[in-house]
């Protein structure tokens, strides 16, 4: 027997893009974002991103399972979820860190990018 593959599948267990969209990427990338920040800006190391973004995993599959009858506990979905926070949280945090860098040690650091710095030359 036969199995094809489907990104819809591997992604999102709903009938539609548009609460996967809705729910794991705006609602749950965008409070991945303010986390991200928010850890950057009291000077934390990248790496507490990972425990809080495997919360807010959790907390996304909730809305899923809450709100639009998706499964609570499955691994996979959560994975999902999780990764796409932590990606987001990880952009976040670097955009914060940059701006941070170039601000607080403006004297030897310049902008490179909105997620990036360099040193000054001399």
């Amino acid at each position: 027997m036969m199995q094809t593959f489907s990104m819809q599948a591997l992604l999102y267990e709903e009938g539609s893009f548009g609460v996967f969209a809705l729910v794991t990427v705006i609602l749950g990338g965008g409070a991945a974002v303010l986390a991200g920040r928010a850890i950057a800006q009291t000077w934390r190391p990248w790496w507490q991103i990972v425990a809080y973004m495997a919360i807010l995993g959790g907390a996304v599959r909730f809305i899923h399972f809450a709100l639009f009858d998706g499964t609570l506990l499955s691994l996979h979905y959560y994975g999902v979820d999780s990764a796409i926070c932590l990606l987001f949280g990880l952009i976040g945090f670097q955009a914060a860190r940059a701006a941070q860098m170039v601000s607080q040690y403006r004297w030897i650091n310049q902008a490179s990018g909105p997620l990036r710095w360099r040193r000054k030359r001399p």
